[in-house]
């Protein structure tokens, strides 16, 4: 498992560690990984998300 990994499963919809490990069955095993690889899952998903703070006021 590459962070390049976990960041094409994030780019295929993942969003949370237990997704990443059903998928690509990251931090299955002795889960010394998992650290990072939320890390690597998060600063994937928030280079995806845009901040739309107009839709945050209007809800």
């Amino acid at each position: 498992m590459t962070d390049n990994d976990i960041r094409q499963a994030a780019e295929a919809g993942c969003r949370t560690m237990s997704e990443l490990t059903m998928r690509t069955g990251a931090g299955a095993s002795c889960g010394s990984c998992v650290e990072l690889a939320t890390q690597v899952l998060t600063e994937a998903r928030a280079g995806r998300e845009l901040p739309l703070p107009m839709f945050q006021q209007a809800a």
